[in-house]
């Protein structure tokens, strides 16, 4: 028997993880049958079947799985190894791709990144923006080291610490009726309420302030991005209910209004966060360090006084 293949073995991890020939190749920049001509030779290799390919999706067979599970934890303690390398080599070189959950990864990250980028200008620096969804599962993936979310992620295998809080406000066109009045929930009963997407923690914290209102009869529109629902709100389609941190400048120069409402929605914990079962990089430790003493949202990113 041949020596274990890891190029081979790290193609045919893809494809168990993507479900998928097409998938991995897509995901690895290769043609499908040179994803698949590899992953025959990693099994003739090891004389084993490694993936079922009788069904819809590529699915490990019982040999598959074994050797999945040792290749993930190999590739894992290779990626330990360079960070202890880099840990010896410290800040001089290195790189520091992070994750956003989409309000903290559009209003807050992209300022904190510029100056560490500044003050560290020999280390490759990457964002990653996305739904809570979308950064944790990069997250677990290993494709980014470090993430920051609005709201706690909802996986155990993301270890999470708090940061910043967030106020959530509700956001109406400035000519709306209730535009700067401060209501009760009720009043709020006949509005229509455009949402984020499922799967975003601003969708999370916009369902649980519903329910706390007693307002889940009311018609819901979903969308994606908070700039959509900040488009649509200002185009009239309803109203939405959104990171104070998110509309600073729309409500300064009067594109939208903001109506308070008392009780007011509970502020949200922002958070950052890590795998757990994975060591950060030098890169990765100090700016967990520059997001730990924040303390409030950096100056030039106020937050609304309704």
């Amino acid at each position: 028997m041949e020596k274990l293949n890891f190029h081979r073995l790290w193609i045919f991890l893809q494809v168990i993880e993507y479900g998928g020939f097409s998938a991995a190749a897509a995901k690895l920049y290769m043609s499908q049958p040179s994803v698949s001509n590899q992953v025959r030779q990693l099994e003739s290799s090891l004389g084993a079947a490694l993936v079922d390919r009788s069904g819809a999706y590529a699915t490990p067979t019982a040999e598959g799985e074994a050797l999945a599970e040792y290749a993930r934890r190999l590739f894992l303690l290779a990626d330990e190894a360079v960070t202890a390398v880099r840990q010896v080599q410290g800040l001089g070189r290195g790189r520091l791709h992070i994750g956003g959950s989409s309000t903290v990864g559009t209003y807050l990250l992209p300022q904190l990144l510029a100056t560490f980028q500044r003050d560290h200008v020999e280390i490759d620096c990457g964002l990653f923006v996305g739904n809570a969804g979308q950064v944790a599962d990069k997250l677990i993936e290993g494709e980014i080291g470090l993430a920051v979310f609005a709201g706690e992620p909802d996986t155990t295998a993301i270890r999470h610490e708090p940061i910043l809080t967030d106020q959530p406000v509700i956001i109406v066109p400035p000519d709306h009726r209730l535009a700067g009045r401060t209501v009760p929930p009720g009043d709020l009963a006949k509005e229509r309420f455009i949402m984020r997407e499922k799967g975003s923690s601003t969708r999370r914290m916009q369902a649980n302030a519903l329910t706390a209102w007693r307002l889940d009869e009311v018609t819901l529109v979903e969308m994606w991005g908070t700039e959509t629902v900040k488009q649509a709100v200002r185009a009239g389609m309803g109203i939405s209910l959104t990171s104070e941190h998110t509309v600073v400048q729309e409500i300064a120069d009067g594109r939208l209004a903001v109506v308070p409402v008392d009780p007011a929605p509970p502020a949200r914990v922002i958070v950052a966060g890590h795998r757990r079962d994975r060591l950060l990089a030098p890169a990765e430790q100090a700016f967990l360090t520059v997001l730990r003493d924040l303390g409030q949202w950096p100056k030039g990113i106020t937050p609304v006084s309704p």
